[in-house]
């Protein structure tokens, strides 16, 4: 049933790596004072400027920018070599552990590879690219963007342009300042504390409880997901002393699940609360680490057992937990939950296969959809609508959304459904669900479908 190891599967995006510790001391610099018109060349009737002067001029008033502050963003771009991997680079002042760096995105086509660099280091590596691998430099601050271009014959043109302040840009280059500079190193709110034991047990973190750099993005992830967690709990009533009864399927590495646990642990705030959190995972090898991870940690209400969704049968389920599930295994899943009147089901679906060969394309649609790209997207989307839909036709208030960029893949997608709370045999509550159930009927009809899983197991009798 699991495609992931948890939270991660296939794509691409950034591999967050710490550098070594930043340089207060910055470099000293002369800048010359230029007050030309604005966006004319700096080197307008200046024949005496040699190629050489206008990008040292650049580099100079980077230098100057990231020594007062006034610097937000560097962009290097139009790769000099056709077959160069690497397309274009980003860098932008921050400060990290209270020391200033300058954080280098490596834009290359098939990854990214993001980079700290104390600031001497940090000119250094972009005057090395200027010129030699990058035809094209921009320097973004808070009042102004320089422009260094190189022609085919090697000739350097610098252009400024001053932002006013009425100019459409301007908020763009403060928001950016604001978001991505000064302030990195404020206090974000976190939901969980890398201060946890299990979080060393799973690698997520030192021994001296920090984060391992190249975790960075799976921190993130585990933090994004407790957040939406707390936000279902409390739309479905749940207090934070009530007992809950949890499964995740595919619990891979369980990194999510001992999040879950530790979250609703430390939320009771020493109050008793009994907590029965279960991951289930096939590989025989992560359920026995994990229930290592559980011993050493000395935890309680949280154990891993071996399985899948057709094999583990819970005796009570209160939420229910299933990430990158393949194709029906996800229907399995939410047959399950729906089944139990779990009060939250999670799925993050992946490979949808079963509605792809019955689509018949609509007359109307068919430009569109002869292309494979196209009709592989419209399944996808066909698919967990009327999963949404089967959801809400079931007492649940269904969502669809997409997830925090996930590390290494692009299956991010999210069903989130909450149980409604009241009678469901009321008659307005009947008759919504007619509604639903037509709609349902309609796409069908539409796209000819035959058979969608989740609904003929739906349709089957419960079994005692």
């Amino acid at each position: 049933m699991n495609c992931k190891g948890g939270l991660s599967s296939h794509g691409r995006g950034p591999k967050a790596r710490a550098a070594g510790k930043c340089s207060n001391h910055l470099p000293v610099v002369a800048v010359s004072t230029v007050s030309p018109e604005s966006a004319a060349p700096l080197n307008a009737g200046s024949g005496s400027l040699s190629d050489l002067a206008q990008r040292d001029r650049f580099l100079q008033a980077l230098a100057q920018g990231v020594a007062d502050g006034s610097a937000v963003r560097v962009l290097l771009s139009k790769p000099g070599a056709k077959d160069d991997d690497l397309e274009r680079v980003t860098a932008r002042p921050l400060v990290l552990r209270g020391e200033r760096c300058l954080s280098f995105v490596f834009k290359h086509r098939t990854r990214d590879i993001t980079k700290n660099e104390p600031v001497a280091t940090a000119l250094e590596t972009i005057a090395g690219l200027v010129g030699t691998r990058f035809a094209h430099a921009h320097l973004f601050t808070r009042d102004a963007e320089l422009q260094l271009m190189m022609s085919r014959k090697g000739r350097y043109t610098l252009h400024r342009a001053r932002l006013g302040t009425d100019d459409a840009t301007r908020p763009a280059v403060a928001a950016a300042a604001e978001d991505d500079g000064a302030r990195h190193d404020r206090q974000k709110h976190r939901y969980l504390s890398l201060d946890a034991p299990f979080l060393v047990e799973l690698g997520v973190t030192s021994a001296r409880h920090e984060l391992v750099p190249a975790m960075a993005r799976k921190w993130k992830q585990i933090n994004k997901f407790v957040e939406v967690m707390s936000h279902a709990l409390e739309s479905a009533g749940v207090g934070a002393t009530a007992p809950l009864n949890i499964v995740d399927f595919g619990a891979g590495k369980g990194y999510l699940t001992f999040a879950l646990h530790d979250w609703l642990r430390r939320q009771a705030a020493g109050a008793p609360r009994v907590l029965d959190v279960v991951g289930v995972e096939l590989r025989p090898d992560l359920v026995e680490l994990c229930n290592d991870a559980i011993a050493k940690c000395g935890l309680q209400g949280l154990r891993f057992e071996a399985g899948d969704v057709s094999s583990f049968v819970p005796r009570r389920l209160d939420v229910m937990i299933a990430l990158h599930a393949c194709d029906t295994a996800t229907d399995h899943a939410l047959h399950t939950g729906i089944r139990a009147g779990a009060s939250i089901i999670m799925c993050s679906p992946c490979c949808h296969k079963q509605i792809r060969p019955q689509m018949r394309m609509p007359s109307l649609l068919k430009p569109m959809l002869q292309h494979g790209i196209h009709l592989g997207q419209q399944a996808e989307m066909v698919t967990d609508g009327l999963r949404a839909l089967l959801l809400e036709a079931h007492g649940y208030d269904a969502q669809v959304f997409e997830f925090v960029a996930l590390e290494h893949t692009s299956k991010n997608k999210m069903i989130l459904a909450v149980r409604r709370q009241g009678r469901q045999d009321t008659p307005q509550a009947e008759r919504r669900r007619a509604d639903v159930l037509a709609q349902i009927a309609e796409l069908k009809q539409f796209y000819g479908i035959r058979e969608h899983c989740l609904e003929t197991l739906l349709a089957e009798p419960e079994t005692a």
